[in-house]
């Protein structure tokens, strides 16, 4: 029954802990654009990619 004592406060302590944590997000804007971030991933340009370059074959035969 004693540890209740601690246990309700410590409860409460977190909470309060983690109600401060998500008002913080929402005034530091991490809730603003909750749907960018997918179409970045459709919208992805794939122009800027380099293509790999050949192996060569003959070095591969060599090791067979």
């Amino acid at each position: 029954m004693e540890i209740l004592f601690i246990l309700i406060p410590l409860a409460i302590l977190i909470l309060a802990v983690m109600v401060a944590a998500f008002f913080w997000a929402i005034r530091s804007g991490q809730f603003e654009d909750l749907e960018g971030p997918a179409y970045k991933i459709l919208m992805d340009d794939d122009a800027d990619l380099e293509p790999l370059p050949k192996k060569d074959k003959s070095k591969s035969e060599k090791d067979s």
